[in-house]
């Protein structure tokens, strides 16, 4: 991993614009590199404060990032058990949707992924609708009975205004290239007292102050921005969104993170246990399978360790994910 950079920290930055308004100053943080060898500054706005890399991700490396090894090298995205144990987790996003409203609400799931998340409400009798970029894992949702999936991204045009019940993204907000537009167009597209459910990483948290370059969620040149729990409450104000829920405990995110962004501090790449969990061998060929076990080792063995560390964090309200409920309350 790339070293600190202390003589840059602290610098003010008024070229390269905050990856959330666009606004181009800010004060720089921290360096990062990401698993392309890409050097990025890790920037703070000071017009909205959110967090961005800096310079902007380039075409052609956010079209790197998004290549066939980002969606898995096989027929899911993870290995066999941890998609088992990501099923899970799914069919209780499906139940908390149900809590709130009933079939047959329709549903959007932005960034939808493999779909399975929305098959899970299909199959209580929920209207399924998923948006997903071009790729294996839109090959993926394609398989999902009942699911009417668009590819590609949302648009002004892409479904009538007051047409959703529920509107959910998760751990795909920070990835927007123009997040407000997106914010615009789910104004117009969810209908009036209907919901709008995210999550996403936390730049507040106590392991992104712990681990800055080296955090996992940074996730370099993916992730276009990042906001804090307080300040994302105050931004969907602008857009009729009020608060009904928040949450900082993850069961599936925080303990891995912090396990993550660990192996980070004392490896020589970012992310490789993850990468190797989704059989991206390409990535983790320098590291023999002795090394990879070790780490899979690690991370089951630190695994109740790393639970409470996300409990502590979580009862501070400094998860190291976030997720957010939202209602609509424009006319």
């Amino acid at each position: 991993m790339s070293e600190n950079n202390s003589i840059e920290n602290g610098r003010p930055d008024n070229i390269n614009p905050c990856g959330y308004c666009q606004a181009t100053k800010s004060l720089r943080l921290y360096p990062t590199e990401s698993i392309f060898g890409d050097n990025f500054h890790i920037n703070r706005c000071l017009s909205c404060n959110a967090v961005f890399p800096a310079p902007r991700p380039t075409p052609k490396q956010l079209e790197t990032a998004y290549d066939d090894s980002y969606y898995g090298q096989g027929q899911q995205k993870f290995t066999a058990y941890i998609e088992t144990v990501l099923d899970w987790f799914r069919e209780g996003r499906a139940r908390k949707v149900n809590r709130y409203v009933k079939p047959p609400a329709k549903v959007l799931d932005i960034g939808c992924g493999n779909g399975k998340f929305l098959g899970n409400l299909i199959k209580r009798g929920f209207e399924g609708y998923g948006i997903e970029l071009s790729g294996r894992a839109a090959e993926r949702a394609k398989l999902i009975p009942e699911l009417n999936l668009t590819i590609g991204q949302l648009r002004p045009d892409t479904f009538e205004e007051n047409f959703f019940d529920v509107i959910t993204m998760w751990h795909v907000f920070e990835h927007m290239e123009e997040p407000r537009n997106t914010l615009d167009i789910i104004c117009k597209i969810l209908k009036p007292g209907g919901y709008l459910m995210m999550s996403l990483p936390n730049i507040d948290s106590l392991q992104s102050r712990i681990f800055g370059g080296n955090w996992l969620h940074l996730d370099p040149p993916r992730h276009l921005f990042f906001v804090g729990a307080a300040d994302l409450i105050s931004k969907m104000k602008d857009f009729g969104f009020v608060l009904v829920k928040q949450r900082h405990l993850s069961l599936e995110q925080n303990p891995f993170g912090f396990q993550q962004s660990l192996l980070n501090c004392v490896l020589s790449k970012r992310d490789v246990l993850f990468e190797a969990l989704k059989n991206n061998n390409t990535y983790t060929k320098q590291y023999s399978e002795y090394s990879i076990l070790l780490q899979k080792l690690f991370y089951v063995a630190t695994l109740p360790l790393f639970v409470l560390f996300a409990v502590l964090e979580a009862s501070l309200k400094r998860g190291g994910t976030i997720e957010m409920i939202f209602r609509n309350q424009n006319p």
